[in-house]
């Protein structure tokens, strides 16, 4: 047996056993969980770079060009694997989590037969169709879309093929991958950086809030007082958004702004290009902007910077 395989069965086993740890800080907010997970990655890895006296190497593979776009794709698949596994495991799916990494060896055999155009030799396809009606059998019996399982199995695909067409030594990559989640807000500091190497940007603004005022979505005490109209949540965007089309890059938003009336025309009005929101506000942010000007977008846009608080920015006034 090589070593690749038994990399593979460790890894599938840890992956095992991680609900009973997770399902011991079922107390503790999914996204904070995240985020400790992510920090003492960064650690680790860096103290284990350091001690192999590797730094100069992972410059040396952060300066290939476009290395930069393609390692912030794959921390955001990864990020959005963890985050889907630890709270499906904590709100309850552990079933649907573990079809997930039962299906995620299948969606990464289709990934592979489809852009980097591998080939399946005749009795290969045996054990893949097999597996198939085994996922398909459980899928039906489960009674309805597993869409954790799902999410799961497509974003890890599409992490491992990202990885594929852009090789780079899993330490490094993982170094840089979870140092790029660290801090949400680093990535508006680095935004024209950044920008050199990225096609477009798309803000999430509802971690982009999260992590900007210090404040957890899933608190109790703190979840209503993270509004995302807050000023500095806004200053982040308008700096953003600042740097990216200096380079000539287009900004997208997602998250609840975007999807607020008052968000929506202050975004228009800081030169946001794309609103990504939810079908049900699509008719009312539509009727909203219909009755602005771009000028007077862009007048309440700077009315809202200037603003100390969220409050101050809900109660602004314009036709």
């Amino acid at each position: 047996m090589n070593r690749g395989v038994l990399y593979a069965l460790g890894a599938y086993f840890i992956w095992g056993v991680l609900p009973v740890y997770w399902k011991a800080l079922i107390e503790v907010p999914a996204t904070q969980i995240l985020a400790q997970r992510v920090i003492w990655s960064v650690f680790f890895l860096g103290l284990l770079i350091l001690l192999r006296r590797e730094l100069g190497k992972l410059r040396s593979a952060l300066a290939v060009p476009g290395r930069i776009s393609v390692v912030f794709l794959a921390a955001c698949l990864l990020g959005i694997n963890w985050l889907t596994y630890i709270w499906g495991v904590n709100a309850g799916f552990i079933v649907e989590t573990s079809l997930g990494y039962f299906i995620n060896p299948l969606v990464s055999v289709l990934l592979g037969v489809i852009f980097l155009h591998e080939r399946l030799r005749t009795w290969q396809w045996i054990p893949v169709g097999l597996a198939t009606f085994g996922v398909v059998f459980i899928t039906f019996s489960y009674g309805r879309l597993p869409w954790i399982s799902l999410v799961l199995a497509f974003s890890f695909g599409f992490y491992g093929l990202v990885k594929k067409t852009s090789p780079l030594e899993s330490r490094y990559g993982l170094t840089l991958e979870t140092g790029m989640m660290v801090e949400v807000p680093s990535a508006v500091v680095l935004a024209r950086e950044l920008a050199k190497e990225a096609d477009f940007f798309s803000i999430g603004t509802n971690d982009l809030t999260q992590y900007a005022l210090a404040m957890d979505r899933g608190h109790p005490m703190l979840a209503r007082r993270a509004d995302g109209l807050h000023p500095a949540v806004l200053r982040l965007i308008d700096q953003t958004v600042q740097a990216v089309t200096t380079e000539g890059k287009w900004v997208g938003v997602c998250g609840g702004i975007a999807g607020d009336p008052k968000g929506a025309v202050i975004l228009v009005g800081l030169g946001v290009t794309e609103l990504s929101i939810s079908i049900p506000s699509i008719a009312a942010i539509k009727a909203r902007l219909r009755n602005m000007t771009l000028k007077k977008a862009q007048d309440v846009a700077q009315q809202a910077l200037a603003c100390r608080n969220a409050a101050e920015v809900r109660n602004l006034t314009y036709p």
